[in-house]
């Protein structure tokens, strides 16, 4: 979902007719996700700033496109005496800045965190249409239902499948990465631990009952600091070795956008090779 605020006022998804005439000639994002749809979306030349962690490639999928881009700070203030003609935004962590920004008319669009294939398609195609250039989200769209298209039903058997971040994280059953293993005909089996919404599974639980599979980054698959520990503790690894784990690099799925056909493709291959092997 996208929200508009502009003068001091919200207004539900802007549509595409709406937003067709007069695209801004200055644009700044405040996030990592809104950094990815600017760089996917946008002229070059309507770019005023993105944010600081757009730099980083192990987080930003377009990091390599940044170059001499200026880098915002991520103050309100900053963001107004810019002049911008409108600043793309998430919902989380902005709050006051948003508010200051609504106080003193600036246009600013919030973006929520793709939870499904759908809203983020609502997503690409309110957004590209506000910058002027409806037929790139259109073609991001288009390129997402192809990748979409040639992974469905993929897996040759029903096996179940975790998704597993740092500390024993797992993401509730309501998220994008969830959407695409059931797409390939994988079952999420976050309910099943009792972790519906998402939080913390315990070792224990996974030693007991471990999934056929875990989705993970592998560069997680170091012991680099409590948070990785957890993912390889001697326990978990016995019964979840590298060929049941499959790796998915964070920075295609921390955003949906640009890098979901490559997340996509990224997750099919690992399915081909460890899921569909021979037993």
């Amino acid at each position: 979902m996208v929200r508009l605020a502009a003068a001091g006022r919200s207004e539900t998804a802007p549509s595409v007719a709406r937003y067709a005439e007069a695209p801004p000639a200055r644009v700044v994002s405040l996030n990592l996700c809104a950094d990815q749809l600017l760089l996917a979306l946008a002229d070059r030349g309507q770019i005023a700033s993105l944010s600081p962690l757009s730099r980083d490639a192990d987080y930003s999928f377009l990091a390599g496109r940044v170059g001499d881009l200026p880098v915002n700070g991520g103050t309100g203030e900053e963001i107004l005496v810019g002049e911008a003609g409108l600043v793309l935004s998430g919902r989380y962590g902005t709050r006051v800045k948003r508010e200051l920004l609504e106080r003193h008319g600036v246009p600013l669009m919030v973006l929520d965190p793709w939870r499904d294939i759908a809203g983020g398609r609502e997503q690409l195609t309110a957004v590209a249409a506000r910058l002027g250039h409806p037929e790139r989200g259109a073609a991001l769209a288009a390129e997402i239902e192809a990748a979409l298209a040639r992974t469905k039903g993929l897996a040759r058997r029903p096996a179940t499948v975790l998704v597993l971040y740092r500390r024993g994280y797992v993401p509730g059953e309501r998220s994008l990465v969830a959407e695409l293993l059931s797409h390939m005909g994988l079952q999420p089996m976050q309910a099943r631990l009792g972790l519906p919404q998402g939080g913390l599974v315990r070792l224990e639980q996974l030693v007991m009952g471990p999934p056929d599979f875990v989705v993970m980054d592998e560069a997680d698959a170091r012991a680099i600091d409590n948070g990785t520990a957890f993912l390889v503790h001697p326990a978990l690894a016995g019964v979840l070795p590298p060929e049941r784990r499959l790796f998915l690099p964070d920075r295609l799925t921390i955003c949906g956008g640009p890098s979901t056909p490559a997340a996509i493709d990224a997750l099919a291959a690992e399915v081909r090779a460890k899921v569909n092997r021979e037993r």
